[in-house]
């Protein structure tokens, strides 16, 4: 019987590096069962409905690396795991989720592939997987299939399940500097960096904003009197209690005032340019609906401004742009908002535009009452009305404003307290000291949107994630703990536990995550296997935790990936080619040597390779070593270690039953091998092999060598 269908049977999410990629993937096991008979050039019309339903294909590269490889690819005849796979990066494409990495591999069984695909968010990526099988099913029996929808719900995923733009810019800038990120919450908590390293961030807030600062910061009575006792212009105000209260407090005030909420946010239920007594006492009402409390203010005549404060200077600065509608003589003006405003793409309640839509409120009805208007009325060919005069940060000005308005700025947010703040001020010209033309300081936001100056609606996106990024890890700092790796076929455990050992006798606290438990400066935390991911995060978490090591075997770096993205040294014991994983389609010899490479793929530049120069397989992974390469051999020198020596490298070897230290032509004898009590009681045959993978793994990190004697001398 034809079974000429896709099947997903079974998927699994790779959250670390693994022998895929550096990233989070996911890896879903496809049958395609006689369609393995069916190459894509053998399906009538199936590369036209394909392209016609996702025209945006023809920027795939795939194997030509050229625009349009993968389309060649399809008329020359391909697999549909493989089209599944880039079917599924594409919709995620489609759906605003950045590119990513695709392969599809044949398992030892027919028709049955591993396709994986890049993995930002896992439940994402696999609804977008599934409507790929779907999509590519319809193709393939021509029949009708819903793009659109399948994109907008991914679309609706993404809005709900991704890092919101704020947050997202902040994380790409610390992945552009090599700091690793890990997403504390299905929100926008995120920790860049591991360990005693970290900081943390919330959107525009982080682990540096103090509670104090931002509770003054909501306060905007508080906000205004500490400001203006530091000198910074401010405009004069009180707290009201009642609408009466607020007109006598005009009154007092003279001339045109604000009203607003003292404790709102996102301009909501600011009234602005307020006259009459029934324009004020309206406005009370819908401001203390946005807020516990209301403030009456002079009206600062001049444009909006955000500026945006990181540590101690201004970094992006973005101007306000009030809405108008220009009549026609036909429609009214709710018409002209309905039809020409608000349908700018621009504009929208979503977090990413940077336009809001006019709500048709108290305020556009005082706006337009003050022009004689109302929503229903027609206003003539050409004429102006305003319908919005706040809320809209538009322009990006940051190259216009004056050093000592930024100076103002960066003391309101110091006199808050706020490491990152959201500066808004009114003034004519931001070109222009504030004193000379009566501008003023309006307000102090915690925790500030971004979005303004990553996409204005005119002008440059600001770099405003790097530039958090920069004060969070000054000076070059990378958020790195020292991270030792150790894979391979036997003896990972003694030397995870023994290099353990020898890092803390420098003084570090030491996390240890291993096939015997998980391990706190020599405190067992977690007893059982926690040789795995789940294990490694959580160590990596802990702000205590000054370095880690990690035993990884073949089976955590296939269906979990490792629990780090980069290592300071990454060890590998030893290759058994008969250490295969059956279950994971991995029997050949070439193929665990893939698996066992990923430890060597992920050291630093900065870092070390540690290899077994008595082992030829684990000694060819010299070459995939980003950073420097350790050998170690218990049968001192061979052709490997002697040509790496001669090379300057550096090597661990035994000679006259003594360990010794090697570099170039320089050598030093560490310890005898009988003053070593483990190497005298055990008896695995792997025993002098895992001292010497320690030693080279510490000495990689620099430490002292008679530390690791003395170490070596007191494990237990």
């Amino acid at each position: 019987m034809s079974k000429k269908t896709i099947e997903i049977i079974d998927i699994k999410v790779l959250k670390g590096p693994s022998m895929w990629t550096y990233r989070p993937v996911l890896e879903a096991w496809v049958d395609i069962g006689d369609l393995e008979d069916c190459p894509s050039n053998t399906i009538p019309g199936f590369t036209e409905r394909l392209c016609a339903w996702l025209p945006t294909l023809i920027e795939h590269r795939c194997s030509y690396g050229e625009r349009g490889g993968f389309i060649k690819r399809l008329e020359e005849g391909t697999w549909p795991a493989h089209i599944l796979e880039h079917v599924t990066l594409e919709l995620q494409n489609l759906a605003g989720m950045p590119g990513g990495f695709g392969k599809a591999r044949e398992t030892n069984k027919r028709g049955v592939y591993k396709v994986v695909v890049r993995a930002w968010h896992e439940k994402i990526t696999e609804t977008a997987l599934y409507h790929a099988r779907d999509l590519v099913m319809a193709a393939i029996e021509n029949k009708p299939f819903d793009v659109p929808a399948a994109i907008k719900e991914i679309e609706d995923m993404v809005d709900s399940l991704y890092l919101g733009p704020s947050t997202g810019c902040i994380v790409d800038a610390a992945r552009e500097k090599r700091i690793p990120s890990i997403r504390l919450s299905e929100g926008n908590l995120v920790q860049l960096g591991y360990g005693n390293q970290q900081r943390r961030i919330w959107t525009a807030e982080t682990d540096l904003t103090s509670a104090i600062a931002e509770g003054i910061s909501r306060d905007k009575d508080l906000t205004k009197s500490l400001l203006a006792s530091c000198g910074v212009p401010v405009p004069e105000g009180r707290m009201v209690e009642s609408p009466s209260d607020a007109w006598e407090a005009a009154q007092d005030i003279g001339g045109p005032v604000v009203v607003k909420p003292y404790d709102g946010n996102h301009a909501r239920g600011v009234f602005t340019n307020l006259s009459t007594q029934e324009e004020i006492e309206k406005a009370y009402d819908d401001a203390l609906n946005e807020g516990s409390g209301v403030m009456v203010e002079r009206y600062i005549p001049g444009n909006e401004h955000r500026l945006l404060v990181v540590g101690k200077k201004v970094v992006a600065a973005a101007k306000g742009e009030s809405a108008w509608a220009i009549g026609d003589g036909k429609r009214t003006i709710r018409q002209l908002i309905e039809e020409e405003i608000n349908t700018d793409p621009r504009r929208g309640d979503a977090e990413i535009l940077p336009l809001s839509p006019v709500v048709f409120d108290t305020k556009l009805e005082i706006e337009l009452s003050r022009q004689k208007l109302t929503l229903d009325s027609v206003p003539a060919v050409g004429q102006q009305v305003l319908v919005q005069g706040s809320g809209n940060m538009a322009f990006e000005v940051t190259h216009l404003v004056h050093p000592e308005v930024a100076a103002q700025a960066a003391l309101a947010a110091r006199v808050i307290g706020l490491d990152i703040a959201g500066i808004d001020l009114v003034a004519e010209d931001i070109s222009r000291p504030l004193e000379e033309q009566g501008g003023a300081i309006v307000e102090v936001n915690a925790g500030p949107g971004l979005i303004m100056h990553l996409k204005p609606a005119v002008g440059e996106p600001q770099p405003v994630g790097a530039a958090i990024v920069e004060h969070l890890f000054p000076n070059h700092t990378d958020g790195r703990i020292p991270i030792v790796g150790v894979t391979g076929s036997r003896g990972k455990t003694m030397v995870a536990q023994l290099t353990t050992h020898l890092m803390q006798l420098t003084g570090m606290k030491v996390g240890l995550a291993c096939s015997k438990g998980a391990y706190f400066n020599q405190r067992l935390q977690t007893p059982g296997n926690c040789a795995n991911w789940t294990s490694g995060n959580r160590i990596l978490l802990n702000r205590q935790v000054e370095a880690a090591v990690f035993e990884n075997d073949s089976r955590t770096i296939l269906n979990e990936g490792l629990a780090y993205d980069r290592c300071a040294v990454g060890i590998v014991t030893n290759l058994d080619p008969t250490d295969t994983v059956p279950e994971c389609s991995i029997t050949e010899p070439e193929q665990i040597y893939n698996v066992m490479r990923t430890q060597v793929d992920v050291v630093l530049p900065t870092g070390a390779a540690v290899l077994n120069a008595d082992d030829e397989a684990v000694a060819k992974m010299a070459e995939l070593s980003d950073g420097e390469v350790i050998f170690f051999s218990k049968h001192g020198l061979n052709d490997i270690t002697q040509s790496h020596l001669a090379k300057g490298g550096r090597a661990v070897f035994t000679e006259n039953d003594t360990i010794v230290l090697a570099q170039g032509t320089e050598q030093d004898r560490l310890i005898r091998i009988a003053s070593i009590p483990l190497l005298q009681s055990s008896s695995k045959a792997n025993t002098l092999e895992s001292v010497l993978a320690a030693v080279a793994a510490v000495w990689a990190l620099n430490t002292p060598k008679d530390i690791i004697a003395t170490g070596l001398q007191t494990y237990n």
